[in-house]
């Protein structure tokens, strides 16, 4: 007889497996199993707090597998090892899993996948975990700090001892700790085809809670957001699901009715389609990737959001295209990044880069930078943005880019920044956005001007 297991744990153990063993992307393997229609939506918001939990938390899991197993995290088959990780992920991190079902669904899933011993192994794994839960074998914070924060919120310890070496030890620990938080949905209302009141209204009107975004008028923090994009408002492009600090970036680029503006590096488009709504739908905008599948998503949210002014096209951003030089009035540079601003949207980054990756992903930044630079007019603007928060890769560039190239000049961000968000950096021309401090994802903006 075949063995009976709960369908949406079952289901977040093979997205796990596709992304601890296979080196799937997060967000894709997701995607791909959510699409079962026998899930129900309260199915799918279960799978995707029990797969990004656990693999946010993927080291303090894996310290206590380490201190509560009789056997070696490297000896277990990865069906037996996420199962465990699934399990203390609900026991430890989670409140509304009783310990019961948290142990029991998991013993059901180590017969399914395993035998009579793994299941014997994995109950009694979890069941002195539980037994212990008030009082888990931390490292001593006074004692061991680095180790402490690491295991503590989960982040690898090359990644604390560099923020506590450029931060102090209270601002590192409120950075690791807002990584950990589920970030606001945040959506930017399509003004083109509705105003933000219609569109609150319209929200309210299917149950959704709402209330205005922290910085931008256009931006509507949705506080409970269940099939969002099977709405009939979503379908009819009446908004854009973007982080906030996503929306600024597009915000300091200031793009006017009628202008020729290029997006170098544009997909998915959220930024591209912000412009383009800014733009009024009036002048040229063109935005490129350099993947064609990439671009199909660029298509699709200019397709539902009304805007014909975005032009498509497959482009390598390192590549120069002749035929621009000097001739666009603001060009975007969003570059690849290694992505430490989003880590609370993207947990595996965590655990897919390395400290070394930095140096390689700045010289690509620099080459991209370096040749849309050159298509910008007399006069043009230039934004430089990141979602990431290393020095190395933000000011640091850009201020060799500036050294490097004496006909284009830092200027001052303060008029087109909100007054609430008003920080150290902005008379110098760029914005640096942290978790912690600002309740948005972590990014860089860096507004120049070439000189006429």
């Amino acid at each position: 007889m075949a063995m009976t297991v709960d369908k949406p744990r079952e289901t977040a153990l093979k997205i796990l497996c596709d992304i601890n063993d296979k080196g799937a992307y997060s967000n894709i393997s997701l995607n791909k199993y959510l699409n079962d229609r026998e899930l129900r939506d309260i199915d799918r918001s279960f799978i995707t707090d029990i797969v990004y939990g656990t693999l946010n938390r993927k080291l303090t899991i894996d310290y206590f597998i380490e201190r509560y197993s009789s056997v070696k995290i490297k000896k277990l088959s990865p069906w037996i090892l996420n199962i465990l990780r699934m399990g203390i992920y609900q026991l430890l991190f989670t409140d509304r899993i009783p310990v019961s079902a948290a142990c029991n669904e998991s013993v059901r899933l180590a017969k399914k996948y395993g035998h009579m011993a793994s299941s014997r192994y994995v109950n009694a794994v979890l069941r002195n975990i539980a037994r212990s839960r008030d009082n888990l074998p931390y490292p001593d914070k006074d004692r061991e700090l680095l180790a402490y924060l690491s295991v503590r919120y989960s982040h690898p310890q090359w990644m604390v001892e560099e923020w506590l070496e450029r931060f102090r030890e209270e601002f590192t620990e409120g950075l690791l700790l807002a990584n950990n938080k589920v970030p606001l949905f945040t959506v930017r209302t399509n003004t083109l085809k509705i105003s933000k009141e219609n569109l609150v209204e319209l929200l309210a009107g299917e149950g959704f809670e709402v209330e205005d975004g922290k910085y931008l008028k256009d931006a509507i923090i949705i506080k409970n957001p269940v099939a969002v994009q099977k709405m009939e408002a979503f379908r009819k492009g009446y908004f854009q699901v973007q982080d906030e600090s996503s929306m600024l970036v597009s915000k300091v680029l200031d793009p006017k009715p009628g202008e020729t503006v290029l997006d170098v590096c544009s997909a998915p488009g959220g930024k591209s389609t912000h412009i383009a709504q800014l733009m009024k739908n009036e002048g040229t905008l063109i935005s490129r990737d350099v993947h064609e599948h990439k671009i199909k998503l660029i298509d699709e949210a200019k397709n539902r959001l009304g805007m014909d002014i975005i032009k498509t096209e497959v482009f390598d951003a390192t590549t120069l295209d002749r035929g621009l030089v000097g001739k666009i009035d603001r060009v975007l540079v969003d570059v690849p990044c290694t992505g430490l601003g989003i880590i609370r949207r993207k947990p595996d980054i965590k655990w897919s880069r390395s400290s070394g990756d930095k140096k390689e992903i700045a010289a690509l930044q620099e080459r991209i930078l370096s040749v849309a630079s050159k298509y910008v007019k007399k006069g043009g603007v230039l934004v430089y943005s990141t979602c990431t928060i290393e020095p190395e890769e933000n000011e640091e560039r850009v201020e060799r880019f500036i050294k490097e190239n004496g006909d284009f000049y830092l200027e001052d961000l303060s008029g087109l920044i909100p007054q609430t968000l008003k920080k150290e950096g902005l008379n110098k021309g760029y914005l640096q956005l942290y978790p912690n401090i600002d309740g948005v994802d972590g990014f860089f903006i860096a507004r120049m001007i070439r000189g006429s």
